[in-house]
């Protein structure tokens, strides 16, 4: 039976210039990959390592891509290895089948979000209303899905944010902070519930899965192991659970350390040990 790998992607596996993290000597530092290019500049990065290990799991494992991107945003990822026969995007928004949409699920996921929660009109006009200009940067709404803002951190109301999570919660809504992105997300909308929908089709009977944000807590819940690194929202609130490993490393090297880790248990598992 395979076993599936369902893996947020910024800041898990891939990284920015920015959240690297290269705090050893420059002589030390890990040799890069470039992953992502945007307006002919790179963008995402992952170690040569990391690269190499990716390229061993997707031979071996169903390697999903699992992130709140849009489609679009995730296709100008170009992560080593086969291409994945599944990925999931706008963090469960989109399941698509050899990078294409699967009209069914989306369908679905539609429905439950009328039944479920408020409609984005009403929580983008309240981010528009409420969100100070002196640190906002952009309002996005992503595939008609959900809603962001890019921020300056630095500037950024902390007050500001508790209490619009306080306001989303009553709304069906979670609002998660990552880097110098506030989403606002429905809580019908979730990676778990397409990586269930994977593993079905797929008859997978291990996942393993990553993740950094508050975004990704319900995917690492739903796997039968998983891994967070020593950085993000998860890490700063010391969130964990039950088959939960909470590495140290921090930027791209906790990305290295997750494919090797999600590597050593997929091979446990072929040969017989379910948690190596």
């Amino acid at each position: 039976m395979p076993v599936l790998v369902a893996s947020d992607l910024d800041r898990t596996l891939i990284y920015s210039s920015a959240a690297l993290a290269l705090t050893m000597p420059d002589a030390r530092a890990p040799r890069l990959l470039c992953v992502e290019v945007h307006e002919s500049k790179p963008l995402s990065y992952m170690t040569e390592t990391a690269a190499q290990l990716l390229t061993d799991l997707g031979d071996t494992a169903v390697f999903v891509p699992t992130t709140t991107r849009t489609r679009k945003q995730y296709q100008r990822i170009n992560l080593p290895g086969p291409p994945p026969a599944y990925a999931i995007c706008a963090n469960g928004g989109h399941l698509l089948v050899d990078g294409v949409t699967d009209e069914d699920w989306h369908a679905g996921v539609l429905a439950r979000l009328a039944d479920e929660c408020a409609p984005l009109e009403e929580i983008r006009e309240h981010l528009m209303r409420t969100a100070d200009p002196v640190w906002v940067r952009k309002h996005r709404v992503a595939e008609d899905l959900f809603a962001y803002l890019v921020v300056e951190r630095e500037l950024l109301s902390e007050d500001w944010v508790k209490e619009l999570a306080v306001w989303a919660e009553i709304r069906g809504w979670t609002v998660s902070l990552q880097g110098r992105k506030i989403y606002a997300v429905p809580k019908p909308l979730t990676k778990s519930a397409a990586v269930r929908e994977v593993a079905r089709r797929t008859g997978a009977e291990l996942t393993l899965a990553a993740g950094d944000s508050l975004l990704d807590a319900d995917l690492l819940l739903a796997a039968d192991r998983g891994w967070r690194p020593g950085h993000g929202e998860l890490a700063d609130s010391e969130w964990t659970a039950p088959a939960i490993s909470a590495l140290p490393e921090r930027g791209v090297l906790a990305g290295e350390r997750i494919v090797r880790e999600f590597l050593k248990a997929t091979r446990g598992s072929a040969s017989g040990g379910r948690h190596p």
